[in-house]
């Protein structure tokens, strides 16, 4: 497979950002000055929205505690702190030292006849002991039979990973506000999972070949394992944040259309329409009920003469006549402002030749 040096990324970083770059930026700027020229409120974050981040940490957390050592599967070099040119007896021997009543467990006596070249010991360092233990069909002499047995053991945490994901972004957890990054984030999955199908197969599995000791070796498995997890990790959280703020409309902001403008507009006046047919209800009962009539009577009686007892008060009389005096209140503005009202609520209650209100 076509291999590609850390050089000829640098080359083509070099190369390739002078481009890129401003036109990423000059994208960025476009679509914020798109979201700035129709203004939408920042606004809570949904519930339904709070349940894909929850599904989305939860999958960030367990990709980075599967980079623990704790997790990781065991390192027999490491273990005994061999070289890669110990010999095999030696090897095993130490190793059963380190093993419930000195013996070697079944998957050990597996594994021995398997690494007793430098070739096997290369591959088992960067394909992990359980290639190497299980595959039925696997040689040394072929190096790629360890790559086919393993793409399913590397692609598992990416499919999981892509469930989260598709979880996450669905319409019927997430809404449409998650729904929106859903071709993105099955992307990164797969990209993700491309990634490192590529890096294994693409990679130098002699490497180790010219270690003569052990803070030497490569441990190839055991590093992807890492850089797997905390990859996965951080996806998800930048994922999250696009999500967060583009739900909250702080960012990536879609300004609603013209229908849904529409329909958000008469769901209002249907309210305000409701809330008036309630109030109108009310009064009307206010009226024909003889005691909530006193009532309403009473009230109002007592607030003007709490109004008139408050106006008389030297406070406010000066503050009007110093609202009033130093030109603050437009007064002839005021007085036209309430004749057009008024003439507004005559005229649209002034009815037709036919009948109809205007």
């Amino acid at each position: 497979m076509v291999q590609i040096s850390p050089s000829t990324l640098k080359t083509l970083l070099f190369t390739l950002g002078p481009l890129l770059l401003p036109k990423l930026l000059g994208y960025y700027r476009s679509y914020r000055a798109k979201g700035r020229s129709k203004p939408v409120p920042v606004r809570p974050l949904p519930p339904h929205v709070f349940s894909a981040l929850n599904i989305l940490f939860v999958s960030c957390l367990f990709a980075f505690i599967s980079t623990l050592p704790t997790f990781a599967p065991e390192n027999i070099f490491l273990a005994t702190s061999s070289r890669l040119q110990t010999p095999n007896d030696v090897l095993f021997t130490r190793l059963s030292y380190l093993r419930p009543k000195g013996k070697l467990t079944e998957a050990d006596d597996l594994l021995k006849p398997r690494i007793a070249s430098i070739d096997a010991r290369c591959l088992y360092l960067y394909y992990g002991p359980s290639v190497m233990t299980y595959c039925p069909f696997c040689v040394s002499d072929e190096p790629m039979s360890y790559f086919w047995y393993a793409i399913p053991m590397i692609l598992f945490p990416h499919i999981l990973h892509l469930f989260a994901l598709g979880a996450a972004t669905s319409s019927a957890i997430a809404g449409k506000e998650g729904n929106r990054w859903r071709t993105s984030a099955v992307m990164i999955g797969v990209g993700l999972a491309l990634a490192e199908c590529y890096l294994t197969g693409a990679g130098d599995w002699k490497v180790n070949a010219r270690a003569f000791r052990p803070e030497d070796l490569n441990h190839f498995h055991w590093n992807m394992r890492i850089r797997r997890g905390l990859g996965i990790a951080v996806a998800d959280a930048v994922l999250a944040g696009f999500l967060w703020a583009s739900s909250t409309n702080r960012l990536f902001v879609i300004p609603p259309t013209a229908a849904e403008r529409m329909e958000t507009a008469t769901k209002v006046l249907e309210n305000a329409r409701g809330q008036l047919g309630a109030l109108g209800i009310m009064r009307n009962v206010v009226a024909r009920d003889e005691g909530l009539r006193r009532k309403a009577e009473a009230y109002w009686r007592k607030e003007g003469q709490v109004m008139s007892e408050v106006m008389d008060e030297r406070e406010v009389v000066e503050g009007l006549r110093s609202a009033l005096g130093s030109g603050r209140v437009n007064v002839p503005q005021v007085e036209e402002e309430a004749r057009r009202f008024a003439d507004g609520i005559v005229i649209s209650h002034t009815p037709m030749p036919n009948g109809v209100p205007l």
